[in-house]
């Protein structure tokens, strides 16, 4: 694997939970508008990271999973 996983289980769980609510949202509320397309990349960017359990930003402040 070319990255570390630096999200806790429970944070992928609620990421993925969250990412599929704005996805959503974006589709039924908001449709193919300017602030459709922007809630809906903000919900897929939340569940990949969610999915591969990798944060950028997270890896940008050295944040680390405790074992």
């Amino acid at each position: 694997m070319l990255y570390v996983k630096n999200l806790p289980g429970w944070e992928r769980a609620a990421r993925v939970a969250m990412g599929a609510g704005l996805l959503a949202a974006s589709v039924l509320h908001f449709g193919p508008t300017p602030m459709g397309w922007g809630v809906g990349a903000m919900g897929a960017m939340a569940a990949m990271s969610g999915l591969l359990g990798f944060c950028p930003a997270c890896a940008m402040v050295r944040r680390r999973l405790q074992r």
